[in-house]
């Protein structure tokens, strides 16, 4: 049941310097253009333009009569317009607050609040150097200023491509004192850039493109790492992250640094932005023309957070934005949406009777959010939801959710299944037990468990294992986010292998298919090795390859979804995947693998039968077919191409591999695999020594090997059939050919005489098949006694 919240009015200005004026300000027809809370919430400032007069001005209202001299600032239109009013954060201005007023030709005010004194001139500044440079955006990280500023080419006539290329990032530290301001040196970090508008987080600069920026340039974001010297590049909707380290003044020119990301990023879509604004948390929120609310992280990733109610967003209807804590405030058309930023999940949503609310700062209140309207300040009071922090009530959730898709498949009727109607319905108990198993037992640890129904209690000593398995994972995961860098890879690797583990135990579906192929291109060292611990797979003390998975987790390597099922977006069989790993981490364990699966399916399933993965296309084949992706090529290719087509002991590979070593010209190997696959079978043998054969015919290179080869000649080859193959091999002379020519490649009659002694003196076939016939004692044998 979602938290009823409550509104009520705080304050009516009289708390608040010249309250009167403020309240008429706020009331008039046209309203303010930008509304400004400090950080400890006792300073306001309204920046006003109206048209009469034509007097654009800062006043700034002090709270709960601190007193002291007013802020009232002022100046003639001609005047740049105010880009920038930031409350600065210096540890010099320690007991009383700093602002700064930034004009678009760079001109800067420091102002500082003191106690009793009031608002007074610090220093007045300029941020940049050049007289032609115009400031666009302006914001403060840390005790340093960061701005986008155009440079307009000196040349009026420049190229147009070359203008939209005329803005730089520079950067100058901010330091504050008691009786005066330190600025540091001017420091470019991207010149030769499109527009950016600069928003800061604690730690990070997110440079998002201008609505008027040049079209190619506003596919993407750049997020500003200034401790770690970096910048990333990223398109969070296509799921491109590029990071770029900034070690000297050359590489921080824009287009030397996309040099390597211009072929992808031509490709993407614009980035569709409504509103931005930057959270608590240190993330991005982006809200899109169609309403959908996203959260950028700083590492470039992005994840959906809630999508706003009305379809799209016309370009002038605004939208604020406001996180406190871990609840997101969305205010748009009148109605106020608080929703929870981890799951999701809308926790109130109010419509407020008001024209038009700003959010202002309310320090040490996490459950309630301050408004500033015209008639006064009002707090909206919400109770957070149970554990909405924690993902135990999302899992719920998901569990509803997964059950709809489960069930919604085996249905017969045409109706959807909602999560509504599986919770009234009555009808699938599975679910319902499940959830209440869950409530319970994930909720005991932040409260006295309630109690359980009887029918319950023996499910849930069931899955006691399983829901303590959750519970480590769930711990896991956040290991992995709190972790240093140091310890992050170990995290990761153990919640890669208990990640792949799950889905090998869960149904392997085209959803988990596609989640196991992000998980192995995302951490292929970390999946390698847990795939390696899910099949057990080790040397015996002969060298061998063995494997000790069992036949379930066998059935989903082999069994899953295959590559006609999962479509060509990029999914493949986890079979492929796996093979993919061997040939990165150890190749050379992959033919071993291969025959491992072989044997496995030769005893689950029956020969050529449709519903095994060997009566769709042989493992071997796709395991070739992942060799045959591989973007280089070289020799220890071709060896493990002879490998697989052996490991799979099947005579169409088998010749296909001894083809390739005659090639190739590596004789010894040739004679070493017709030696050891003539064994396997009559007709596999026949065919292998008839290869032979015609190759002895048309050079001398298997001369030195002729002691092995004759041997394997099969009972059935008679000496005519021997001369008949040679004959059909021998190469065509270019000319009529002479005796005792000087040429010694030519075929000669001794060479070929021990095998033709073998087939002489070795029996026939047909008189081996009459043998015990004409061996009888009496001939024709005697007729059989009649019967009457």
């Amino acid at each position: 049941m979602k938290p009823a919240g409550t509104l009520r009015q705080v304050s009516d200005f009289s708390d608040f310097s010249r309250g009167h004026w403020l309240q008429e300000l706020l009331c008039q027809g046209e309203e303010p253009s930008h509304v400004l809370s400090s950080p400890d919430g006792q300073h306001l400032l309204v920046l006003q333009k109206r048209r009469s007069p034509p007097l654009p001005q800062v006043v700034a209202f002090q709270r709960h009569g601190i007193g002291g001299a007013d802020l009232e600032r002022n100046w003639q239109q001609p005047q740049p317009a105010l880009v920038g009013l930031l409350f600065l954060q210096s540890p010099g201005t320690s007991g009383s607050s700093a602002l700064a007023l930034v004009w678009e030709h760079g001109r800067t005010e420091v102002w500082h609040f003191v106690v009793a004194v009031g608002w007074q001139l610090l220093q007045r500044l300029e941020l940049c150097q050049g007289a032609r440079a115009r400031i666009v955006s302006v914001c403060s990280q840390g005790a340093s200023l960061v701005w986008c500023e155009e440079r307009p080419p000196l040349d009026a006539h420049s190229d147009m491509s070359k203008c939209a290329f005329r803005f730089c990032v520079c950067t100058r530290a901010l330091e504050l004192g008691e009786h005066g301001v330190r600025l540091g040196t001017l420091r470019i970090v991207l010149h030769n850039s499109p527009e950016y508008q600069v928003l800061a987080s604690p730690q990070h600069v997110f440079l998002v493109p201008a609505t008027a920026s040049f079209a190619t340039t506003s596919k993407f974001l750049l997020i500003w790492h200034p401790e770690k010297a970096k910048l990333i590049i990223t398109a969070p909707s296509a799921g491109f992250v590029h990071s770029k380290a900034l070690r000297s003044g050359s590489e921080s020119d824009f287009r030397k640094l996309l040099l390597g990301s211009v072929g992808l990023l031509s490709c993407l879509a614009p980035l569709d932005i409504h509103t931005s604004a930057v959270s608590n948390s240190g993330g991005l929120l982006l809200v899109s023309t169609k309403g959908a609310v996203n959260m950028v992280e700083p590492d470039g990733t992005q994840r959906h957070v809630f999508d706003l109610e009305g379809g799209p967003l016309a370009q002038g209807s605004p939208v604020q934005l406001k996180t406190f804590g871990s609840i997101l405030a969305c205010v748009l058309a009148g109605v106020l949406y608080l929703v929870d930023q981890n799951s999701g999940r809308l926790i109130e949503k109010k419509i407020l009777n008001m024209k038009e609310v700003h959010f202002l700062e309310s320090p040490g209140e996490e459950d309630s959010i301050q408004l500033l309207a015209q008639t006064g300040i009002y707090s909206f009071s919400f109770s957070k939801p149970e554990d909405s922090s924690r993902p135990e009530p999302c899992l719920v959730e998901m569990v509803f959710e997964e059950a709809c898709r489960y069930y919604q498949r085996r249905s017969l009727s045409s109706s959807k299944l909602t999560v509504e109607k599986l919770k009234k319905g009555g009808v699938f108990q599975a679910p319902v037990a499940l959830a209440a198993i869950l409530q319970h037992s994930l909720c005991q640890k932040q409260k006295p468990a309630r109690g359980l129904q009887d029918t319950y209690t023996k499910l849930l000593s069931t899955m006691s294992l399983e829901l303590q398995s959750y519970m480590s994972l769930e711990l896991l995961k956040t290991c992995v986010v709190c972790a240093p860098e140091s310890e992050v890879e170990s995290y990761c690797e153990e919640l890669v292998e208990q990640e792949v583990s799950r889905v090998l135990h869960s149904d392997m579906d085209k959803d988990n298919l596609a989640y196991l192929n992000s998980v192995f291109a995302s951490f292929p060292k970390a999946a390698w090795k847990a795939t390696r611990s899910c099949l057990q797979l080790q040397q015996n003390g002969d060298g061998l390859l063995v494997a000790r998975a069992t036949p379930e987790v066998w059935k989903k390597v082999l069994g899953g979804p295959q590559q006609e099922e999962v479509g060509q977006n990029g999914v493949v069989p986890l079979f492929e995947l796996i093979c993919a790993s061997f040939l990165r981490f150890k190749p050379k364990w992959l033919p071993s693998f291969v025959e491992l699966t072989q044997q496995y399916v030769s005893i689950s399933w029956a020969y050529s039968s449709k519903e095994g993965p060997e009566g769709r296309v042989p493992l071997y084949k796709r395991a070739l077919g992942v060799l045959a992706r591989k973007n280089k090529c070289s020799e220890a290719d071709d060896e493990m191409e002879l490998e697989l087509l052996l490991c799979s002991k099947r005579p169409k590979a088998v010749l296909q591999a001894l083809h390739l070593l005659i090639r190739l010209k590596r004789w010894q190997r040739v004679v070493e695999v017709a030696e050891k696959f003539s064994k396997l079978s009559p007709l596999l043998n026949k065919e292998i020594f008839t290869t032979l054969l015609a190759e002895f015919a048309q050079h001398r290179e298997l001369d030195p090997y002729l002691d092995m080869l004759w041997p394997l000649c099969p009972a059935e080859l008679t000496a005519s059939d021997i001369l008949t193959v040679v004959l059909q091999h021998l190469p065509r002379a270019q000319e009529d050919p002479v005796p005792f020519s000087s040429e010694g490649n030519q075929l000669t009659v001794g060479l070929l005489k021990p095998l033709l002694q073998r087939a002489v003196q070795r029996p026939c076939v047909r008189d081996e098949m009459y043998s015990d016939a004409l061996q009888s004692p009496t001939f024709p044998p005697p007729t059989p006694p009649r019967e009457h």
